[in-house]
C-alpha cells in the first residue's frame, strides 16, 4: 500500500498495532515467569492502585536505544497518571517482566519527565519499584556518563517549586534506580518478599567476593533496620493500600495544607491514661497504647517502627485534624535514643513541617544513649541536627511530659529551647539534667563514697535515699509550671483534648 492510497483508518490501525505491543509488556513467556516468582504485572499493579478508568498514560510507545532482537516494550518502564481516591497521582512502574525492569537511557528519560509533570504541576508522585538495576551494554562505558539522569530534579524538585509527597512501593527486587527512588520517598512500604539496596547480588559477588542472598542484603529485616523500609506488608495489594493511607495524610503538594478528615473518637478512653502509664520511672508500657487514647480511631500510620525503635513516630488525626505523633517507647531501652532514633525523629520531622502536619511530643525519656557505641555511631551529630530541624519546624509544635524527660534527651523531644509551642506536664513529670539515680552518683560522688567508707553500707544507702528525694522533689512539675518553663500541668485524661485545642490556637483558625 502507497502513502497516497491510504486512509486515516489505516494509521489508526497501525497505531492500535503498536499499542497493543507495548502493553505486551515480557510477552506470554515473561509474564507467566513473572507471576511464577509471586509478582503482579506492572500494568495489574497500576489498575490496584488508581481509581478505575482513571488511568492516563503516556511515553507507552517508548523503545530503548539499542534495539534487540526481543522487544523491549515501553523501554521496560510504564508512567502516566491517575486518581487515587479522587486526587491526582502520577506513577512510575518498572516492568520486570522484560529483561528485569533493567535501566536504559530511554527509561530513564520516561521517568523523569513524568517526575517533571508531578513536581512542575504539583502532586504526588508513586514509584513501584521492581528492577535488577541498569542495563548492558545500554548503560556500559560512555554512555553511562551521558545518562539523562538529572538530579535537580530526579532526587528533589528545582528551587522555588513546592516539594510534592513521594511514594515508593517495594514490590520485588529493587536495586539501581528503583532503590535510588526509594530513598528518595517520604514513604517506602515493601512486601516481604522485596529487597532494597544499591546492588544486587549480581554484582555484590563479582565486585567484592561476598556471596550474599536478595533478602540477606536488602530483604524486610535488613531495609527497615538501615531505615530504608517504613513499613513491612504481606501482599501486593496491602502495599496499594499502604500508599493511599499515607497519601491521605498530606496534602497535593507543600504549598496546600493537609486534608481534614470528619473527627472521630478515639480508639480508647483517654481516662485509660491514668492506668496505662505507671507512676514508677522505669516500668515499662507501651507507647503505643497511649497514641490510642490521643488520636482518632483508626487513624494512626506507623511510620518506621523497624528502625530506631525505642522512639514511635506515627501519622494520626485527632479531632479530623492530621498530626506527627512522637513518643518515647518504654519498652525499647527505657526510651533512650540512639543514632538511629534520632535519624529517625529527624527525617519525621522534616516530613512534618515540609507538608505542613503540626507535631506533638510525647516525652518519656531518660536521655541519650552515650558510650563508645553511641558516638561511634554520630550520636552527637544526630543530635545536633534533630534539635536544629525542631526548632526550625514552622508547624505548631505541642509537647506533653509524661514520666520522664532528662538531659539531651528531652531537648530531643522538643523541649523549651526547641521552641514548642506549647509544653505541658503530667503530674507524673520529672525533669532535669540527669535522672535522679546517675545525678546523685555523679555530683555527690565523693560525698558518697566517703560516707560508705567511714560509716558503711547503712549509712551509705540512707544518704543515696536522702539525696534522691531531694532530687525528685527538684525535678517535680510544679517549681516549672511556676516559673512558666511549662504552660501547665494537666491530668492525663485532659491530654487529648488540651493537644487538640493547643493545635487549634495556633492554627488560628486555619483548616
Amino acid at each position: 500500500m502507497t502513502a497516497s492510497s491510504e486512509t486515516m483508518a489505516d494509521r489508526v490501525a497501525a497505531l492500535r498495532e503498536k499499542q497493543e505491543a507495548a502493553h505486551a509488556s515480557g510477552g506470554p513467556e515473561g509474564l507467566r515467569r513473572h507471576r511464577e516468582s509471586g509478582r503482579l504485572p506492572v500494568r495489574e499493579r497500576i489498575d490496584m492502585l488508581v481509581d478505575p478508568d482513571s488511568w492516563f498514560e503516556i511515553g507507552a510507545l517508548a523503545l530503548p536505544e539499542l534495539r534487540r532482537e526481543k522487544p523491549i516494550p515501553g523501554d521496560a518502564v510504564v508512567t502516566g497518571f491517575g486518581l487515587l481516591d479522587g486526587r491526582r497521582v502520577g506513577v512510575i512502574g518498572i516492568d520486570s517482566s522484560v529483561v528485569a525492569g533493567t535501566t536504559a537511557p530511554i527509561s530513564m528519560r520516561k521517568q523523569g519527565r513524568l517526575i517533571e509533570h508531578a513536581q512542575r504541576h504539583g502532586f504526588p508522585l508513586v514509584l513501584l519499584c521492581d528492577a535488577d538495576g541498569g542495563r548492558m551494554p545500554d548503560v556500559s562505558g560512555w554512555r553511562f556518563s551521558g545518562l539523562p539522569l538529572d538530579f535537580t530534579t530526579f532526587l528533589k524538585p528545582p528551587p522555588g517549586e513546592p516539594v510534592v509527597p513521594r511514594v515508593a512501593a517495594v514490590l520485588g527486587p529493587s536495586y539501581g534506580d528503583s532503590a535510588l527512588h526509594a530513598s528518595t520517598a517520604h514513604y517506602v512500604v515493601m512486601v516481604r518478599s522485596g529487597s532494597i539496596a544499591l546492588s544486587g547480588p549480581s554484582v555484590v559477588e563479582p565486585a567484592i567476593g561476598e556471596k550474599v542472598s536478595d533478602d540477606a542484603l536488602g530483604g524486610p529485616a535488613a531495609a527497615t533496620e538501615a531505615g530504608n523500609a517504613h513499613l513491612v506488608v504481606d501482599t501486593e495489594a496491602d502495599a496499594m493500600d499502604a500508599v493511599a493511607a499515607f497519601l491521605s495524610y498530606l496534602p497535593q503538594n507543600s504549598t496546600l495544607p493537609p486534608p481534614v478528615a470528619p473527627p472521630l473518637p478515639p480508639q480508647r478512653d483517654p481516662a485509660d491514661l491514668a492506668d496505662i502509664v505507671p507512676l514508677g520511672a522505669r516500668a515499662g508500657y507501651d507507647m503505643r497504647d497511649v497514641f490510642a487514647c490521643i488520636a482518632d480511631a483508626a487513624s494512626i500510620l506507623p511510620w518506621a517502627d523497624g528502625w530506631g525503635s525505642s522512639l514511635l513516630c506515627a501519622l494520626a488525626r485527632i479531632e479530623g485534624r492530621v498530626v506527627g505523633l512522637i513518643g518515647n517507647q518504654p519498652i525499647v531501652r527505657a526510651g533512650a535514643l540512639d543514632p538511629a532514633a534520632l535519624a529517625k525523629e529527624a527525617a519525621f520531622v522534616r516530613l512534618c513541617d515540609t507538608f505542613g502536619v503540626p507535631l506533638v511530643f510525647l516525652h518519656d525519656v531518660p536521655g541519650l544513649m552515650i558510650g563508645t557505641q553511641a558516638e561511634r555511631g554520630g550520636i552527637l551529630r544526630g543530635y545536633e541536627v534533630l534539635v536544629s530541624a525542631i526548632a526550625e519546624a514552622t508547624v505548631p509544635k505541642v509537647g506533653v511530659v509524661l514520666r520522664k524527660a532528662y538531659g539531651g534527651g528531652h531537648f530531643a523531644m522538643g523541649g523549651r529551647p526547641t521552641k514548642p509551642d506549647f509544653l505541658y506536664a503530667w503530674p507524673s513529670a520529672e525533669l532535669g539534667f540527669m535522672a535522679p539515680e546517675t545525678g546523685i552518683r555523679t555530683i555527690h560522688r565523693r560525698k558518697l563514697e566517703r560516707v560508705l567508707a567511714e560509716e558503711g553500707p547503712e549509712a551509705h544507702a540512707a544518704l543515696v535515699a536522702e539525696l534522691t528525694a531531694e532530687w525528685v522533689s527538684e525535678a517535680e512539675p510544679w517549681e516549672a509550671a511556676a516559673h512558666l518553663s511549662l504552660d501547665d500541668v494537666i491530668e492525663p485524661a485532659a491530654t487529648r483534648h488540651v493537644i487538640a485545642t493547643s493545635i487549634d490556637i495556633t492554627l488560628g483558625g486555619r483548616p
